[in-house]
This record gives structure tokens, C-alpha cells and sequence, in this order.
């Protein structure tokens, strides 16, 4: 589903959702962040992110995906503080679940601007959550309004990302990472729906293909016209790095065709399509497909609910934590 509209009564639809998403936002702030955080501050710091967003994504559209796979990834381990930003042996950036992340370039771009005219104002923690709701921007999503406030981390350890949901997890285990940031079931499928947008690599879900679980073959789960496909995609024994659309027929436009293909047996990660075959997070996919007879959920509105409690995750902000100077360094 698009999110833009060309007949008068659903652009009407569309209005009344993004003020209530606003209205939303008010109520589920806290731990000292807010909305319009810098408007006096640095004015222009929202309006630099997003512009620089928009420039890099019109040269390489995989920054998008990249920016909001590394917020999300960020908020799971020690808070949305910017750990995840950090260089160096040892650091979050370095541990598994985050070699193939992309889109750094991007944050150092936009603080490297701001910094020219307000010095040691903002945080980088702020430009990557500002940076992932222009993510979903710039490949047709809605937006939100985002709190910002925070202030950056000073540790970085590639030993605490062992809680970051892994592409095989039960739901059960997803719901209970989950759960422990403050966030319930809805917001699980809600977030994950984020990968209608971007590409996952053929190693994280190949195995699913020939001899899953030790069968001999498939995951039961794959639609069987869907197989060959995947199979031409991601050959035994082929190139593990080539990358495969996470929602097929829709990698770039932020819609909800990711539960349609859920629905139809296209999940590609093992971890996604549980989400169709778990009655517990089955029911929240149906409600955003609008099936008949359950209450329907807006994917673009519920997503920017569900962001803004993602991005309060433990946050730091006060005296806590440090305004970095460059984002990839420890002041």
C-alpha cells in the first residue's frame, strides 16, 4: 500500500492520521527528550539531516535500509547513544550482527555539517534517530515527529550485542528481547515490518533453501512456487554475499507489501516469516493487511508510534553520557 494518495478523501485519511501520530508522540516521550529539542539551540539541525539523507540515498538507495537496520541496532544495546557508531578493536560496529551494516557515511556528513554552525550542540545519537525517520521518508513511507535530547554514550562493546534478535529466533525469544526494551508484541511485528525496505545476504537464509534443519529439504514454510526463485537467487554452495530483497517486488517503497509476502509464504529470514506462522504475532500481520473481520492498523502510523518508543530506550540525557565531537570517536 502507497502512501500517497490521488483522490481527495483518502488524502484527508492520511492528514487526520499524521496529527493523531503527533498527538501520540506527546504521550509516550521520556527520560528528558522532546520535540524540537534543538529549536533554539541549532534550528537547523533537522532540516541538515534530512537533506543529507536525501543526497546520499539519491546516489546509493541502500543507505536507507542501512540507517534504520543501524538505529534499530543502536537502541538494543546500551540505549540509543550512538555506541554503535564507534570505531575501533572491539567495539558494537565490529561484532557479527553488525560487519554488513551501511550508511556511517552518511551520519559523519550530517554532524560534520552541523558541527560548522553549532559546535558541540548535538548528538550523534539524535542525527542517527533523525536519520532513520528520513530513511522511511525518502523511500515513501509517512513521518513522525522525533524527540530528541539524547546524549551519546561512552562505551561501545561488541560482547553486549548478544541481544540483538537473530535471523532463526522463535517469536518467543524475539518477544522476550523485546519485552525487556519496554516493547510488546505489536511493536515486534510493527519494527520488523521495517525490512520492507532493504536486502539481506544470501548466507542468513540460503540454508532454508536446500537442506533446512537436516531434512534433505526445504523450509516447509516457503511458498513452493517461491523456491526456485530463491534457489536461482542463492545457488548451493553459491556467493553467501549477494544480497536478496528482503520484500520482494517492493525493496525501495517503505509499504506493507512485506505482509503480504509474509502471508504468501515470502518471508525470506526464518525469523520473519514466524511472524506469519506464530498466532500470537500472526494476528498483528492480518490487522495490517486489513483482513475482514479484525480491526485494522495503519503500517506507516503504528510505525512511527513504535519507533518513538524504540528511540527512549534507555537513553542518556542531562548530565549523563557526552556530546561528541565526531560520531566514530569518544571525546
Amino acid at each position: 500500500m502507497e502512501y500517497y494518495y490521488y483522490i481527495s478523501i483518502n488524502k484527508m485519511v492520511t492528514i487526520i492520521a499524521i496529527l493523531v501520530l503527533a498527538i501520540d508522540v506527546t504521550m509516550v516521550l521520556g527520560q528528558g527528550t522532546r520535540v524540537g529539542f534543538y529549536s533554539r539551540t541549532c534550528p537547523r539541525a533537522e532540516s541538515i539531516v534530512q537533506s543529507t539523507v536525501r543526497s546520499h540515498f539519491q546516489s546509493d538507495p541502500t543507505v536507507a535500509p542501512g540507517l534504520l537496520r543501524m538505529h534499530f541496532h543502536d537502541c538494543f544495546v546500551q540505549g540509543c547513544d550512538g555506541s554503535i557508531l564507534i570505531d575501533g578493536a572491539g567495539t558494537e560496529k565490529t561484532a557479527p550482527p553488525n560487519t554488513l551494516l551501511r550508511g556511517y557515511e552518511v551520519i559523519d556528513d550530517a554532524k560534520k555539517q552541523i558541527e560548522a554552525i553549532c559546535p558541540g550542540i548535538v548528538s550523534c545519537a539524535d542525527i542517527l534517530a533523525l536519520a532513520a525517520r528520513d530513511s522511511v521518508r525518502v523511500t515513501r513511507g509517512l513521518t513522525w515527529s522525533v524527540p530528541t535530547g539524547r546524549r551519546d554514550g561512552r562505551v561501545s562493546r561488541a560482547a553486549d550485542t548478544s541481544n540483538l534478535p537473530g535471523f532463526t529466533e522463535s517469536v518467543a525469544s524475539q518477544k522476550q528481547k523485546f519485552s525487556t526494551k519496554g516493547l510488546n508484541t505489536q511493536d515486534l511485528v510493527t519494527l520488523v515490518g521495517g525490512h520492507t525496505i532493504g536486502t539481506s545476504a544470501c548466507q542468513f537464509f540460503s540454508y532454508r533453501l536446500y537442506n533446512f534443519n537436516s531434512t534433505g529439504g526445504p523450509d516447509p514454510s516457503i511458498d513452493a512456487s517461491f523456491l526456485p526463485q530463491l534457489r536461482a537467487l542463492c545457488p548451493q554452495n553459491g556467493d553467501g554475499s549477494k544480497r536478496v530483497a528482503l520484500d520482494t517486488g517492493s525493496v525501495n517503497n517503505f509499504d506493507n507489501s512485506y505482509f503480504s509476502n509474509l502471508r504468501s509464504g515470502r518471508g525470506i529470514l526464518e525469523s520473519d516469516q514466524k511472524l506469519w506462522t506464530d498466532d500470537s504475532t500472526k494476528v498483528f500481520v492480518q490487522r495490517f493487511l486489513g483482513l475482514r473481520g479484525l480491526l485494522g492498523l495503519r503500517f506507516g502510523v503504528e510505525f512511527g508510534r513504535s519507533m518513538v518508543k524504540m528511540s527512549n530506550i534507555e537513553v542518556k540525557t542531562g548530565a549523563n553520557g557526552e556530546i561528541r565531537k565526531v560520531c566514530s570517536a569518544f571525546n
